[in-house]
């Protein structure tokens, strides 16, 4: 992937003080990491922790070696440590204003894990992440959303790639069922 060896020459560059580096590897991760982010902590907080992360990883780069992969899961566990300290601080959860029926309005299909994980960056399917147990929607976020395979997902989170699996089916699931419990007016027509 051309692209992707751009972004190993990037990370490189960028530990070596390439500014110009650095904004190009800032442009590829920070959206992924800002929705991350935003299911962890909310959508009023997630820019001010995706901030307060990219500043120590910054500070820490020197402390940094490996690839464009290795470096979104090292960016992406500094940010949850960001924001499980920003929750911890403010000793809460995030909670989505918006009543959960009223979140998303999925296809009705057969298929409804297949929708959500197709539509998985939108901001609806976001905030109807955010209701889930917070190990099933980092488990979602980071497989789905962030791309990252079972063992860098389960390296971020502190837990074996199995348990991420799990709690990844256990919150599709969910969410499935949550979706497909919506009442059929409110679904949009299939296509």
């Amino acid at each position: 992937m051309a692209q992707e060896e751009g972004l190993d020459d990037a990370v490189e560059a960028m530990q070596g003080g390439d500014e110009s580096a650095f904004r190009l590897v800032y442009r590829h991760v920070q959206p992924p990491l800002l929705r991350y982010l935003t299911v962890l902590v909310g959508p009023t907080d997630a820019e001010d922790v995706a901030s307060e992360a990219w500043a120590q990883a910054f500070r820490d780069l020197d402390r940094f070696s490996g690839d464009a992969d290795g470096f979104r899961g090292w960016i992406t566990t500094i940010g949850r440590n960001r924001a499980l300290d920003h929750l911890r601080h403010h000793r809460r959860r995030p909670v989505s204003p918006e009543p959960v029926d009223e979140l998303v309005d999925l296809p009705d299909a057969a298929d409804v894990e297949g929708d959500v994980l197709r539509l998985a960056g939108s901001e609806a399917v976001l905030a109807l992440i955010r209701t889930l147990p917070r190990d099933q929607a980092e488990a979602i976020v980071l497989r789905t959303v962030l791309g990252f395979d079972a063992a860098t997902a389960a390296q971020i989170l502190g837990k074996r790639p199995g348990a991420v699996r799990a709690a990844a089916h256990r919150g599709l699931k969910r969410l499935a069922r949550t979706i497909a419990d919506k009442p059929s007016h409110a679904r949009a027509p299939r296509r």
